[in-house]
């Protein structure tokens, strides 16, 4: 091994510090965060057993999560991805248009009510500071129409900045339950000599973890009732196109992206 693999491998290098860094908001999602999740895969559960549809929305690099959650091997087949367009990504151009078209109000009502999206449903909104317009009026209204709303985010954003929502809330205001991915504030772990701004983001990875773990959760309620939870199976493996060919029949009715 020469030198500079050596060095790579270190256990003081910015990659491994940061892999630490990562590592130690995953255990402090595990070791606090667990009534939350247990309740959020409740309600997950019980829409799902009561014949409802899945949603998840997410903004900017908080899409990122949410489309996880979407046609994943491993995952429920039932989640809908919800997009505002313009918001889901960084594919627009140039791409601090997205972070604009989130302070704008009335685009969450707009998306909302032209899905098929309702009373009993369960949407999923993902967004890391919670602060901006767009997820706090998708949280609200959802609520208004009777679904039933998990919000992801930090909470550490609400103690530390102001809300943009006319109202002065946040995400977490207006949901049935929060999932606290406790990353810091401003989305960055590391600090280094040389390097002016602070830099590794760990919302991603943390965020992703969580809400995976409330779908693992909610999977085994579903079975202790008896009822198959309706997951995918990789395209790439023998026999996965059929299992999920046969998920879709199931579940025409709810699975939208198919449509």
């Amino acid at each position: 091994m020469t030198e500079n693999a050596r060095a790579d491998c270190s256990p003081t290098s910015l990659g491994s510090r940061f892999l630490d860094a990562a590592i130690e908001l995953l255990r402090e999602v595990r070791d606090r965060e667990g009534a939350a999740v247990a309740k959020a895969a409740t309600l997950l559960a019980d829409t799902v057993t009561a014949g409802g549809r899945l949603f998840a929305y997410g903004a900017g690099h908080s899409a990122l999560p949410a489309h996880d959650l979407v046609y994943r091997a491993g995952g429920l087949a039932l989640v809908n991805l919800l997009t505002v367009p313009g918001t889901s990504g960084v594919d627009v151009s140039p791409a601090t248009l997205g972070s604009a078209l989130e302070h704008v109000g009335g685009l969450a009502t707009a998306a909302l009510d032209s899905v098929p999206a309702e009373a009993g449903d369960l949407l999923i909104v993902v967004s890391l500071s919670g602060r901006n317009t767009l997820p706090v009026e998708m949280a609200s209204h959802a609520r208004d129409r009777g679904l039933t709303v998990i919000g992801a985010t930090s909470a550490r954003y609400a103690e530390l900045t102001s809300s943009r929502h006319p109202s002065g809330t946040f995400l977490k205001d207006h949901c049935d339950v929060v999932l606290d991915s406790r990353v810091p504030y401003g989305d960055t772990t590391l600090t280094s000599d040389g390097i002016d701004a602070p830099f590794a983001p760990a919302s991603t990875v943390v965020t992703c973890a969580l809400l995976q773990a409330v779908v693992a959760e909610a999977a085994g309620l579903l079975a202790a009732r008896g009822i198959q939870p309706p997951l995918l199976r990789s395209a790439n493996v023998d026999g996965g196109p059929e299992w999920n060919e046969r998920v879709f029949a199931e579940h025409a009715d709810r699975i939208l992206w198919r449509r």
